[in-house]
């Protein structure tokens, strides 16, 4: 697969030093035009040309026209992140089927030869009554239910190509069930996620409920230390936890992310992988995470994630409801409201950029 894509990326504020560029793998040379200053360097696979945003009327670049293109063989696209979390979101609203296949999206998701992502996320026709479908496609090629962060972009995504202004919400269908997310005033997405799923089987997790049917500060060991556990599903599997047996409590900076992460994802007793959550607890009302994504690896941001560990904090008797969560990209507030069950979830998804893939 040959990239060629047009960007358009806000350097500092969205009224000041943008630039856009177009790539193509197979030429030899980058250039760069940025705000009247010219780059080049040698590169034996790789041409970029840059220019000045100034130079274009910004409606040129808006979803709309931008995505109406119908070239054959050519996926539009627009990229965006929540949190650093980021996705290559496709309008796929005039088919129920994905417009790419999962050994395509593998290479738009690589950060070397393709765009670069944690996955790509597919705006689909509604079903059984919701306004939309949401897929997803990580960045191994693997599907999974659904997406915190994911669903934010999805939001603002939508809003941009239904030109939807002001405070809106609207509802998606998901592999974890229906969601409803709820655009601010503010830009920032607020997000019904639902209610946590704690039954052990449902989860789904080998590990033996030991609260009634739910693992609570269960015991897993993982290679050779023993670690305690919640595991809560927020349609998607999670496994929490805020240390070992041994009362050792997490310091998150120090793990060797990419050495344990794995460990727990592919562990015996999760059937279907897990994302892990590993937790610093810095009062009853802040919490400090980093993650491991399962079919992503370490990512900065995991949504489904910071409702899942607020879950089970609450679970262990270790902070109340309503929480700041601290991830790798920036903070998530996230409540568990005991008057319906349901966790809401507000955090940003900002556009990074347009761009157009050749398949």
């Amino acid at each position: 697969m040959e990239i060629a894509a047009t960007n358009t990326v806000t350097l500092a504020s969205p009224q000041s030093r943008q630039f856009s560029h177009t790539f193509s793998r197979s030429l030899p040379s980058l250039r760069f035009n940025l705000s009247g200053r010219n780059l080049s360097f040698k590169s034996t696979n790789l041409r970029v040309s840059a220019t000045s945003m100034s130079a274009f009327a910004a409606e040129k670049l808006s979803p709309e026209t931008f995505l109406d293109k119908k070239e054959t063989g050519i996926l539009h696209f627009v990229k965006y992140h929540g949190l650093g979390n980021d996705f290559i979101l496709v309008d796929n609203r005039d088919s129920s089927e994905p417009k790419i296949t999962q050994e395509q999206a593998v290479k738009l998701c690589d950060r070397n030869f393709g765009v670069g992502a944690d996955g790509v996320i597919f705006a689909m026709p509604g079903v059984n009554g919701a306004d939309y479908t949401m897929r997803i496609f990580n960045s191994d090629g693997s599907e999974p239910e659904m997406c915190g962060n994911g669903v934010r972009c999805f939001a603002r995504f939508i809003a941009e190509i239904e030109n939807l202004q002001g405070k809106h919400s609207f509802t998606i269908h998901t592999g974890a069930g229906l969601i409803i997310p709820e655009i601010q005033d503010d830009g920032q997405v607020k997000v019904d996620m639902g209610e946590p799923i704690l039954r052990a089987e449902d989860v789904p997790t080998k590990l033996q409920g030991n609260k009634g049917e739910s693992v609570v500060a269960a015991e897993l060991v993982v290679d050779g230390v023993s670690w305690n556990v919640t595991c809560v599903s927020m349609g998607n599997p999670h496994c929490i936890t805020f240390g070992t047996k041994d009362g050792q409590d997490l310091r998150v900076d120090e793990l060797k992310l990419s050495e344990i992460g794995p460990k727990f994802e592919h562990h015996e007793m999760f059937p279907a992988r897990t994302n892990t959550e590993f937790v610093e607890v810095l009062s009853r009302s802040h919490l400090k995470m980093r993650v491991w994504e399962r079919g992503a690896g370490a990512t900065l941001a995991c949504g489904t994630g910071a409702c899942a560990l607020v879950v089970a904090a609450v679970l262990e008797g270790r902070t109340d409801r309503k929480c700041t969560v601290d991830l790798p990209g920036g903070p998530l507030e996230i409540e568990w409201k005991e008057e319906d069950n349901h966790i809401y979830m507000t955090g940003p998804a900002d556009l990074v950029f347009y761009g157009s893939a050749l398949l």
